[in-house]
């Protein structure tokens, strides 16, 4: 991962940084490794992912903004 910066904008760039983690998740991530987490825990968080994501999915696809 890399951000340039122009023109002494520090304040920008580490925002387009951050932006660019919270994308790819890292700070979740880093989030979720700090403490153990036991295997029961891991699965039903990942169901719970699952349902979310599956939810988000068919909200997209019956939407009543598309085109038809």
């Amino acid at each position: 991962m890399q951000v340039t910066v122009y023109q002494n904008q520090v304040e920008r760039a580490l925002k387009v940084l951050k932006r660019q983690i919270n994308k790819e998740g890292l700070f979740k991530e880093l989030k979720r490794r700090r403490f153990y987490e036991k295997p029961s825990v891991k699965k039903k968080r990942k169901i719970k992912e699952a349902k979310k994501k599956r939810k988000v999915a068919m909200r997209r696809g019956n939407s009543s903004w598309s085109l038809g």
